[in-house]
């Protein structure tokens, strides 16, 4: 009886859709079979291991199937594929701003670019390159200084006395003061202390030419003169102007025991004016 009802059980659980329900069917279904044929224990354990490991097979299956979309049929409908056109930008009505370019350091040092000659926005006048001067585009840029700094370099050597200029000459005559002293003579060194160019000096003493004509050099040239009692007046005349510049000399006076007295010069000084010293001799 148990084998005969087995096929029915079995479609009948294909078609059911609750397998708790099935089990609970199954079991009935056995117990009947257990009482009715009174089969061995050995067989219905063997039976229901099988049947349990088929069912747990079924369910994986079932719970591993993925789902798969079943795409809509063609109905014969166009598919458009072609892009909807953008809308057309709206006219701006704001007013026109000059474009603003980065400045090309290369070329021009302004950080300002140029603008066009018509253009309303531009600030200021550009400056003209006229010029009445004729300029070479192969000149040094630097000659354009050098005049300048001739002129000055020339200002600090007349000043150091390395260098003489025609500059103002001195049209009148020099006081470098008086001396008292017992000595029976001076000794006069002269020189010029600028530039070689020429001067000339004459020396005297109390309207008593002593050298009528002494030509100034880069060393010191003596001249001794003996003092007489009283006033001694001694007079240093530019003969002339040198080539370079006024007369220019430096003057230092010693006397007898070759100790210093005086240490003067004239720089500039015209021809025919004198430097003077007056030299009291005491008794």
């Amino acid at each position: 009886m148990f084998f005969v009802d087995l096929p029915f059980v079995i479609s009948e659980t294909q078609n059911s859709k609750n397998k708790y329900f099935f089990l609970d069917f199954f079991r009935s279904k056995v117990l009947q079979s257990l009482v009715k044929n009174r089969l061995k224990m050995k067989h219905i354990a063997l039976f229901i291991f099988f049947l349990f490991i088929g069912i747990q097979s079924n369910a994986q299956f079932e719970s591993n199937s993925k789902f798969k979309p079943i795409p809509p049929a063609n109905m014969g409908v166009p598919i458009n594929k072609t892009k909807p056109k953008e809308p057309e930008p709206e006219p701006s009505f704001a007013p026109e701003m000059p474009s603003i370019k980065a400045p090309n350091v290369f070329n021009s040092t302004s950080i300002i670019p140029k603008q066009p000659q018509t253009s309303t926005y531009q600030i200021g006048k550009e400056k003209s390159n006229f010029s009445m001067s004729t300029e070479n585009d192969f000149a040094n840029p630097g000659d354009r200084y050098v005049a300048g700094m001739e002129k000055d370099l020339n200002k600090s050597l007349r000043a150091e006395g390395l260098k003489e200029g025609r500059g103002e000459l001195v049209k009148r005559n020099i006081d470098f003061g008086q001396i008292k002293t017992k000595s029976k003579y001076f000794i006069i060194k002269l020189r010029d202390f600028g530039a070689i160019d020429g001067d000339l000096v004459k020396v005297s003493s109390n309207s008593k030419v002593i050298v009528a004509q002494l030509f100034l050099e880069s060393a010191f040239r003596e001249v001794k003169i003996m003092l007489d009692p009283g006033f001694n007046k001694m007079d240093f005349e530019a003969l002339n102007i040198g080539t370079l510049g006024g007369n220019t000399a430096e003057i230092k006076i010693y006397d007898d025991q070759n100790i210093l007295m005086a240490n003067d010069y004239w720089d500039n000084l015209a021809t025919g004016f004198k430097a003077s010293i007056l030299v009291i001799k005491e008794e």
